[in-house]
């Protein structure tokens, strides 16, 4: 069976997908249920969240948790 060896960068599009909604930090915070912090730490790569809070992302943004959150250096659609 395969290994994954070693840490894994995980990198996400939130960012840009709350831009092109026109929405603020907070806007999305508060639609998520969260505190604008926690955008902002998610946004700069310095959290990693719950897969709770994955879900609830990729459901507001009304799109599949792959497209929002990719590993470093890996293609992505």
């Amino acid at each position: 069976m395969p290994r994954i060896i070693g840490k894994l960068t995980i990198n996400n599009s939130i960012q840009e997908l709350r831009h092109a909604k026109g929405i603020t930090q907070q806007d999305l915070a508060d639609a998520i249920e969260v505190t604008r912090a926690t955008i902002i730490a998610l946004e700069k790569g310095n959290y990693n969240p719950s897969l709770e809070l994955v879900f609830r992302i990729a459901k507001f943004f009304k799109t599949d948790i792959e497209k929002i959150f990719y590993e470093k250096g890996v293609h992505r659609e």
